[in-house]
């Protein structure tokens, strides 16, 4: 039965997708590329300024058409149009009246927390969350030019030597490695926030001895973290859990052990219809969880760059078949998003904020390496902030071994 239905989707996609992307493939080869980015940058703004909550302050966002305001949706908003260079309209006042909309969420401890989506899920999760929430509110914060006034309690009992390896080595690894990653980068992203924006130094010793942990146990022949990479699944698995955690080394400019086989790792998840899941479908996680580390080490290494640019043009059109007339964006074609709690889950083929945020930024760093040479200055605003809106594969800050 289950392999009736995967042949029946992959008929679907293949007949409602194949032709549209032959399509937009041969409109991403000509000089018009600059013209569909604006088409789709007028769209995309035009879905998430319909989210705007009528009549409420200027930070409240829904999820998605008609639903609540929630917090989720005001970073998304946030984050999608300071990516598309669209928040300079606003008043230095509204920028301040936004950061404070996000920074009333901020708790005692220093997670932001929404109460319509409080349930124990949103304390337990690292792939969704009040610790998940916090790593899109800094960035929201970032973009808005505001820090998070309260310090990250929750990171402080790393200030203790051996602390951070002792949590490192008691999280469920040969369970479910990617969900251990999400753990890593909420939690290596808050130390990071503390020492570059809330002026504590201590944090840097946690994040060295993160590291230190980390480098030992990353794989050599993939450059992944896990205990298997032997199937499809189990490859894409490790590439989304490499995804967390090498964005941490990337915005300290660290060093990164065995970056060619990651390259390759990374290449292998490619499917046919250009997206990097193994199913057809691919989500928005999948497809950014490739496309940010390829775009970041073609930038750092001359090596199959000539494959990780065919590789981004044959991703190209597979992203952008991604978004709906309405202008906003699935997370994956053809299914439902069951997102954390009711009120950030969609139906089928329904827009929301998530992927619509998601998929902007995949676009973005495709344009790192697929730009039309004609068109180099399409605006993509990146944010200087830890989490995943920053670019800058050339830092250096960190020990290069």
């Amino acid at each position: 039965m289950k392999k009736h239905v995967a042949q029946r989707l992959l008929r679907r996609l293949l007949t409602d997708m194949y032709l549209p992307l032959q399509v937009r493939r041969q409109v991403a080869r000509t000089e018009e590329d600059a013209d569909v980015l604006t088409r789709v940058r007028a769209s995309t703004l035009s879905y998430v300024k319909r989210n705007h909550c009528a009549g409420q302050e200027i930070g409240a966002y829904a999820f998605s058409a008609a639903g609540p305001c929630l917090l989720y949706a005001s970073c998304y908003a946030t984050l999608v149009r300071h990516l598309f260079d669209d928040l300079d309209d606003l008043s230095r006042a509204e920028r301040a009246q936004w950061a404070r909309y996000i920074q009333r969420h901020q708790h005692d401890d220093g997670l932001f927390r929404d109460p319509r989506i409080d349930c124990p899920l949103a304390e337990e999760a690292d792939w969704w969350g009040s610790r998940h929430m916090t790593l899109h509110a800094i960035m929201a914060l970032a973009c808005l030019n505001a820090v998070a006034q309260k310090p990250f309690r929750v990171v402080e009992m790393f200030k203790r030597p051996g602390e951070m390896t002792r949590w490192l080595e008691s999280r469920a690894w040969g369970v479910s490695a990617a969900n251990v990653s999400n753990e890593v980068q909420n939690y290596g992203t808050m130390l990071q926030y503390a020492r570059d924006f809330q002026n504590e130094p201590w944090a840097q010793d946690a994040l060295e001895e993160m590291y230190g942990w980390l480098d030992k146990r990353q794989d050599p022949s993939t450059g992944l973290w896990g205990t298997r990479f032997d199937s499809p699944y189990h490859l894409s698995q490790g590439v989304q859990t490499g995804y967390h955690i090498w964005l941490l080394y990337f915005y300290d400019g660290r060093f990164i052990r065995y970056r060619e086989r990651i390259v390759d790792s990374c290449l292998a998840t490619q499917n046919r219809l250009g997206g990097f899941g193994v199913a057809m479908n691919s989500s928005a996680c999948e497809d950014i969880d490739t496309l940010d580390p390829l775009a970041r080490l073609y930038h750092q290494l001359d090596y199959r760059r000539p494959d990780i640019r065919r590789a981004f043009e044959k991703a190209l059109p597979w992203v952008l078949v991604n978004q709906n007339e309405d202008g906003g964006w699935v997370f994956r074609k053809h299914q439902s998003l069951e997102y954390g709690h009711p009120l950030t889950s969609v139906g089928m083929w329904q827009s929301s904020m998530f992927p619509t945020w998601f998929r902007s930024l995949s676009l973005a760093f495709l344009f790192q390496v697929a730009a039309n040479p004609a068109h180099p200055s399409f605006p993509w605003r990146f944010v200087d902030c830890p989490g995943m809106q920053f670019f800058h594969p050339s830092r250096r800050k960190g020990p290069r071994a």
